[in-house]
């Protein structure tokens, strides 16, 4: 096994992390700005992330820590964490780690784990940076 980097991103939200942690924690939440899922914010509940025509991708929650940290395995070989801290100016910094990379390993896709994590890193970037400060933004009234 040649295990690949994980992927980890930063963004800072002008928001509480009580008012970020649905969008991290929840299927409701993860939809409104990452992908449909049926997340329950319970350690060791199985649950599926709804990935278009990528199909469904079975996880399971590993640990919750509210409002402060949530991880889950997704498939068989990725972790994924959200961590939420305070940050300058009432900002909270959210930070993704997505582990789990063997660039050993091919998907069901058919494709390499190290092509896969830079097409996810570049995803993750997007939806992380843009996409979940708008739901949160956006649902705060800012």
């Amino acid at each position: 096994m040649s295990k690949l980097p994980d992927i980890v991103l930063h963004v800072d939200i002008e928001a509480p992390a009580e008012t970020i942690w649905p969008y991290v924690s929840t299927g409701e939440g993860l939809g409104a700005w990452l992908m449909p899922s049926t997340l329950q914010p319970k350690e060791g509940e199985p649950f599926v992330l709804h990935a278009g025509p990528y199909g469904d991708s079975p996880c399971r929650v590993s640990a919750v820590l509210p409002p402060t940290r949530l991880s889950f395995h997704w498939d068989a070989h990725w972790l994924v964490e959200f961590t939420l801290q305070p940050s300058d100016g009432g900002m909270t910094r959210v930070t993704l780690r997505h582990g789990g990379w063997d660039d050993q390993h091919v998907s069901h896709t058919g494709q390499s784990h190290a092509v896969i994590r830079q097409v996810m890193e570049n995803g993750w970037r997007r939806k992380l940076t843009e996409d979940l400060p708008r739901a949160v933004l956006g649902s705060s009234g800012a």
